[in-house]
């Protein structure tokens, strides 16, 4: 299975922010919305990730506030890409060992979507649900042995 396989059943709703939006909007967007990540787009590129985790960190260094600054103060400005080629378990690979939760895909320069931890735990989830169907199918309509003649 490939990151584009993931993009289609996921759909292609993708929220973004500009880095020099007030990081409080951008925490209004992901609340509101219910997502972790914003990604950061600046004259039609990626320039950067927001998530959950970056806005903690804020929370945390500010005594619980947001603050007053902008996307751009807060973003991780170098996120780890994907393509639609990528094979899902070597994204598997790449968040486990980059403790990354969303990965933007890219074609080229251009971004296709985000993926998250939970969109791939649940693609690898289906197919295997969908694999033991089959081989249980397969089991069940196994031919019943013929007695030979003597």
């Amino acid at each position: 299975m490939k990151v584009s396989e993931i993009l289609q059943v996921k759909g292609n709703i993708l929220y973004t922010v500009t880095p020099d939006q007030p990081l409080v909007e951008a925490v209004t967007t992901m609340s509101e919305n219910d997502i972790g990540s914003l990604v950061v787009m600046e004259y039609g590129d990626l320039v950067g990730m927001l998530t959950f985790r970056e806005v903690l960190k804020t929370l945390h260094a500010n005594g619980g506030a947001v603050g007053a600054g902008t996307v751009r103060r807060h973003m991780d400005d170098s996120p780890i890409t994907v393509t639609p080629e990528t094979e899902v378990n070597e994204v598997r690979r790449i968040m486990l060992e980059k403790h990354a939760r969303y990965l933007p895909v890219m074609d080229a320069r251009t971004l296709l979507g985000v993926i998250s931890f939970y969109d791939v735990a649940r693609a690898v989830l289906e197919a295997q649900s969908f694999e033991n169907r089959m081989l249980k199918a397969y089991i069940r309509d196994w031919p019943a042995e013929q007695n030979a003649p003597d």
